[in-house]
Order: C-alpha cells, then sequence, then structure tokens
C-alpha cells in the first residue's frame, strides 16, 4: 500500500484514550453509517482556522448518520502543546461535537498515512474508504475558501452517489513526528493527488 489508505481500503482499528476519560477502538462507532477520523491537533493554525468549519459540517449531517472522531497523533516532545493535557483544556473550552483521541505512540497515523494537520478520512458503513484529503481548498482563512470537499463527499454518498472527487491534498502542516525535525516527514509521504 501507499503511505496513506488508497480509496476502498479498510479502516484499520485502533484503541485510544479521549479526552472525556474514555479509551475508543474504531467498533465503538459501529452506529455511524458514515464515519469520519481526523488527524488534527491543538496548535496549528489550519486546524484552528477550520474548527468551526469543521463543526457545522458535523452539525448539519449529525442526524444522518455521520460521525466525526478526531486523533490528535503530534508528538509532545515536538509541540508541547500537542500533548494530552491541552487536549482536554481544549475540548473543555471549545466544547466541540468529536470525540477527540490521543494518539500517543503515533502507531494509528502510521496505519492510516495521516500527512498533514487535519487530514480527513471518510469511510462508509462497512468502514472502506470513500474519501481522503482536506475539508476546504482554504482551512488557515476559511472566509476565502470556495470549496468544501468534505461536505461535497459527504453530501453524495447520502444521496446513494460514488463521491466525485475522492482524493485531494490535505492542507495543513505536517505531522509532527517523535524524535524528527518539526518540518519532517516519512519519505513515502508524499502528495495523494
Amino acid at each position: 500500500m501507499a503511505f496513506t489508505l488508497d480509496i476502498s481500503n479498510t479502516a484499520p482499528d485502533f484503541s485510544l484514550p479521549a479526552t472525556d476519560g474514555k479509551t475508543y477502538s474504531l467498533g465503538d462507532f459501529a452506529e455511524a453509517d458514515i464515519l469520519i477520523l481526523s488527524f488534527t491537533c491543538n496548535h496549528c493554525p489550519f486546524v484552528t482556522g477550520s474548527d468551526e468549519t469543521t463543526r457545522a459540517t458535523v452539525e448539519k449531517f449529525a442526524d444522518q448518520g455521520v460521525r466525526l472522531v478526531c486523533i490528535n497523533s503530534n508528538s509532545k516532545n515536538t509541540h508541547p502543546n500537542d500533548d494530552f493535557y491541552h487536549m482536554v483544556e481544549r475540548m473543555n473550552e471549545q466544547k466541540f461535537p468529536w470525540v477527540y483521541l490521543r494518539d500517543e505512540s503515533q502507531s494509528v497515523a502510521l496505519a492510516y498515512g495521516a500527512l498533514r494537520t487535519p487530514h480527513f478520512y471518510v469511510f462508509n458503513k462497512e468502514r472502506q474508504l470513500v474519501y481522503t484529503g482536506r475539508a476546504i481548498d482554504n482551512p488557515h482563512h476559511t472566509e476565502e475558501a470556495t470549496i468544501n470537499d468534505l461536505n461535497n463527499a459527504l453530501e453524495e454518498l447520502l444521496a446513494g452517489k460514488p463521491v466525485s472527487t475522492p482524493q485531494t491534498n490535505p492542507i495543513g502542516c505536517n505531522v509532527k513526528w517523535d524524535a524528527q525535525d518539526a518540518h519532517w516527514m516519512p519519505a513515502e509521504a508524499c502528495d495523494l493527488v
């Protein structure tokens, strides 16, 4: 497989602690007809700049069986504000409508091939990947965004249609890999399109 999951690949399982004090695996979200996983963090301006757009998208589709789960895989050694304490603090402040998981070992980020923060993965009921990439085309300055690829993918799926643009390049900061320079990415990590 390529570094990042390919379209139609099955979602790898995980078991990760959340800011709500529970531990979650993939099966805990079995009730969702569409499951979105987003690799994110606390500090990246592309994440914080687009959080409210993400919230609006999640709330728009919540009653249609769509669920978002966010995962923070960033190294706390590379960026201390991405530690679990700050995750809990951020969720308490922002009251986001999603579960926020900590991937301390970064094994889940590697299993999915997370490239940037944010990087979205949309899975159908069978947990096959149907969309991967960005949510919007300008997550740093959402007022300048012209395309919401995540919204478009969800609308098509819920209408029973195939996703017309199943891959886009995620836009954001790279994942902060432990024991590496802050801008390091694995050699096999590359653009999706």
